[in-house]
């Protein structure tokens, strides 16, 4: 079952993102194509295999937790496509 402009702008509203149509529809190429990833993954025999969240070992990549100086508020909202009153302004989703 394809990937229609409504499921875009169905998980466009979920995620509270504003898509111009162009944009529907270059996210509709990429999720059709991702969910197409899925379909292969799911025709593979996996039965065995034990689900993991990275194909090698890791160790030691979350840093210790200590408090530190933040960052100057200027300089991360110099950042922000829109910012006013030190916030950042994010558009308004309208949903239906």
């Amino acid at each position: 079952m394809p990937i229609t402009d409504d499921d875009i702008r169905h998980i466009a509203r979920l995620a509270r993102l504003q898509l111009t149509d162009e944009e529907i529809g270059v996210q509709r190429g990429h999720i059709a194509d991702l969910l197409s990833r899925f379909d292969a993954i799911r025709q593979l025999d996996l039965e065995g295999i034990e689900p993991t969240s990275h194909c090698v070992p890791l160790a030691g990549v979350v840093r210790d937790d200590e408090a530190r100086e933040s960052l100057p508020r200027d300089a991360v909202l110099s950042n922000a496509p829109d910012a006013r009153d030190g916030c950042f302004i994010v558009p308004r989703i309208i949903s239906d």
